[in-house]
């Protein structure tokens, strides 16, 4: 009977931990593509719509409605095919089916259907869909310095708050170093979208979503006792069971001792590992 008890406690657990890193995907309809005015049929219609199809549903980030349920859809994708001075015109609106306001417009143009870019089309008609927050879930960070590694565990919640349950701080001045085991909570904001390169200061990266973050740390270094930063860009591996923080960190300490104690002046959690 204790055994029988004790799985099915271990089950209980397990089901709780998945419901709070479950990655809610959104749905998005997409109608038949229209034709409009002359020069284009309903088979360049019809394969303009497959093509948005299927480059929308390889992504893996939404799941794709079609034909008669694509009206009950929560974002709805209706699109038209012109020809105008010898160019093929692919145009589409995003809509919100709760509300119908319009979320984005996308427009491509060609010599011929094949010569547009179906994946620039999609990734504009799209900003504005909720991506799936890959943020969600429990992460680790740990850094190894030459008196001991420093840590991180923070999880980020669906309702857009942090639970920090260690934040180590840190400081080297001279032979002395400090660390404060620290404790906290705060939010955060997420944005994902399709890898992108975007252009910080010059240099081009790669990134899958752009995040912000504000804390509130208790026994931390008094510098760290709030951190707030934004822009930050993050880029997952391709199993999102890590993730790095690839033009900024969530700063924990300042060296003082030089290159034999640290490789640079200040510290900064920039590599997480999932836990759970």
């Amino acid at each position: 009977m204790r055994n029988k008890i004790f799985i099915l406690l271990y089950m209980i657990s397990s089901l709780a931990v998945f419901a709070q890193v479950t990655v809610r995907i959104p749905t998005v309809g997409i109608l038949p593509f229209e034709t409009s005015g002359t020069g284009v049929n309903a088979g360049e219609a019809g394969e303009a719509t497959r093509l948005v199809v299927s480059e929308l549903a390889s992504w893996g980030f939404m799941t794709i409605l079609e034909g008669s349920q694509a009206e009950s859809a929560e974002y709805i994708i209706k699109g038209q095919i012109t020809r105008q001075n010898n160019q093929v015109i692919l145009s589409a609106v995003t809509s919100e089916s709760r509300t119908g306001r319009n979320l984005n417009n996308s427009t491509e143009r060609g010599a011929s259907l094949s010569a547009i870019s179906i994946e620039s089309f999609c990734t504009s008609l799209t900003e504005n869909v909720p991506f799936p927050n890959y943020l969600a879930g429990k992460w680790q960070s740990t850094i190894n310095m030459t008196d001991g590694p420093v840590t991180c565990i923070m999880e980020f919640l669906s309702n857009r708050t942090v639970k920090v349950e260690q934040y180590d701080t840190w400081e080297h001045d001279g032979t002395n170093s400090l660390k404060y085991q620290a404790i906290g909570e705060g939010s955060y904001s997420y944005a994902g979208y399709r890898r992108r390169t975007v252009n910080i200061s010059g240099r081009e990266i790669l990134a899958d979503a752009t995040i912000g973050i504000n804390l509130s740390l208790e026994d931390a270094l008094p510098k760290y006792t709030a951190i707030s930063r934004s822009g930050i860009r993050v880029l997952f591996d391709e199993s999102k069971n890590s993730f790095e923080l690839v033009n900024s960190g969530f700063p924990c300490g300042d060296n003082n001792g030089g290159a034999s104690v640290y490789s640079s002046a200040s510290v900064a959690y920039t590599r997480f590992t999932k836990i759970r």
